[in-house]
């Protein structure tokens, strides 16, 4: 067994405000039920872009969680090289090389109703991204954190692009220190290949 405590009710889906005094009490419990209790290698897959407020949320986390250097987490998508609508395939494919048998964590911006703006969202199965932009992009992950940045409804990537840009920051450093947290709880000693960085892509016109 490579976690130090097991004996958490696996149930769906978490939703918390991100100013929570209890959010990362609550959602470390939840997603440490849900990880595997074999040793894995655990890869964060943080969706997004920088050229977009809203939907750069993604990216920060990234950004913020590799800046704590995690011992077992794998972290893609960080503002510098972000993971996001034209370049997704590809990394799908690569992560899923480079780690066969990983445990994936994805991580993305999402709009909701107007009293969810805020909150942190935890659930089990794949995240689809681009679905607030009706976006078919292929789906990732095992488990998936969602933030809810704004209101859904009426021009969602206007929407995104107007997001205010505190809020995004302050919801992914809160984001960010709980897979710290959670990191840190991953006591497995199995040793996996470096992580490799996937082939550079030619540059894209056009990015969201």
């Amino acid at each position: 067994m490579n976690l130090m405590n097991r004996f958490i009710s696996k149930k769906e889906k978490l939703q918390l405000n991100y100013m929570n005094p209890d959010l990362l009490s609550k959602m470390n419990q939840r997603i440490i039920s849900w990880l595997p209790e074999a040793p894995k290698e655990y890869i964060v897959v943080c969706i997004g872009t920088d050229r977009s407020t809203g939907d750069a949320l993604g990216p920060l986390i990234g950004s913020y969680l590799s800046e704590l250097e995690p011992r077992y987490l794998h972290v893609y998508g960080t503002l510098p090289e972000p993971v996001h609508a034209t370049n997704i395939p590809h990394y799908i494919q690569h992560i899923y090389k480079q780690h066969p048998n990983g445990f994936i964590i994805a991580v993305d911006a999402s709009l909701g109703k107007a009293a969810s703006v805020g909150s942190i969202i935890a659930d089990i199965g794949s995240l689809n991204p681009g679905a607030a932009l009706n976006k078919s992009l292929p789906a990732i992950g095992d488990i998936h954190l969602t933030g809810v940045v704004n209101i859904s409804g009426f021009m969602e990537f206007t929407t995104l692009q107007n997001t205010r840009l505190s809020l995004v920051v302050n919801m992914a450093k809160r984001v960010a220190a709980l897979l710290e947290n959670i990191d840190r709880q991953l006591t497995h000693t199995a040793t996996f290949p470096a992580v490799i960085a996937p082939e550079k892509q030619p540059p894209m016109e056009k990015e969201i």
